[in-house]
């Protein structure tokens, strides 16, 4: 079973917006962007792999929030299909153009708060020793 790292209530207080009707599903895939970004990151978990720390499943919570409010922004619903952009318009901002997404397939397209978020909370990089 998937761990998810965030709840509809969590994204909406990361936001400041309601939980979209799909929320359960773009947590869960934010989720996996997130454990993708971690595969080499070291942390204490219990027998489900869930982290036990309160620092650590804080700041799972927010990259998670992080990442859907990134692919909310960037117009991707979650399955890394849409392109990056190519005008999007949130109140007074205004992006255009268009941007790669990740270098390869299957490299995590990170928003760049969940990151931030990760590397806080010493999980990012994950070194190995």
């Amino acid at each position: 079973m998937p761990r998810i790292y965030a709840t509809p209530e969590q994204l909406t207080a990361w936001t400041g917006q309601p939980a979209p009707p799909d929320a359960d599903r773009l947590l869960a895939r934010a989720s996996e962007d997130v454990d993708d970004a971690l595969l080499s990151a070291v942390y204490d978990t219990d027998a489900l792999g869930v982290p036990t720390d309160p620092e650590i499943v804080a700041a799972l919570a927010n990259a998670t929030c992080a990442q859907v409010e990134y692919q909310q922004a960037t117009g991707d619903d979650g399955t890394g299909a849409a392109g990056r952009w190519d005008a999007v318009s949130i109140g007074p901002v205004s992006l255009s153009g268009r941007q790669s997404g990740p270098q390869s397939a299957g490299d995590v397209d990170l928003a760049p708060r969940a990151h931030r978020a990760l590397k806080r909370a010493g999980l990012l990089p994950g070194v190995i020793w």
